[in-house]
């Protein structure tokens, strides 16, 4: 595996190396071309590739929209969820993705939950029951020119608070 382009203190251990194995070998994520080649044993610090390959390329040789997006979808609501726990529920809610160059190359992509991030969120949950933060990771080259950026809206809530809402609407519709 190359070094990361981004400094961490974070590291790997073996379960984490194990879980970025298996999450690059899992079929839906393995199409879409993005490959998690730094994941640390805490999960706030995930670091992903995305290069130019005959899977990836579009008509106009640059690589696919749908590859740029796949390869960041399922992150941030992993992550959140593995951090977080079994007491939230964690949604992606929505995304925005803006195309600023074609990529013709492999490009890093990195999600940091900071402490300000976590602490956010689980003071927004504790005192609203629900929460939506929009989190942002852009697509870079290794001197740090940005090719895509995305913003992904992700919904945590208290899990209790979650089903409760479920239940009562499972009543209003039944």
């Amino acid at each position: 595996m190359k070094n990361s382009i981004f400094k961490t203190d974070r590291k790997e251990n073996f379960k984490s190396k194990a879980t970025r194995i298996g999450i690059n070998f899992f079929p839906a994520y393995r199409r879409t071309g993005g490959r998690i080649y730094f994941l640390s044993d805490d999960w706030r610090d995930i670091h992903l590739t995305l290069g130019l390959t005959w899977k990836t390329k579009n008509y106009v040789g640059t690589v696919f929209g749908g590859s740029i997006y796949g390869a960041i979808d399922p992150i941030y609501m992993i992550q959140l969820l593995k951090i977080l726990g079994s007491e939230y529920v964690v949604w992606d809610k929505s995304a925005v993705i803006n195309f600023l160059k074609p990529i013709k190359k492999s490009v890093f992509a990195r999600f940091l939950i900071t402490d300000e991030i976590l602490s956010e969120i689980i003071s927004k949950v504790k005192s609203h029951q629900k929460y939506s933060i929009e989190l942002k990771t852009n697509f870079q080259d290794g001197n740090g020119i940005i090719y895509a950026e995305v913003i992904k809206t992700i919904y945590i809530a208290d899990k209790d608070y979650y089903k409760q809402k479920n239940e009562k609407n499972a009543v209003t519709k039944g």
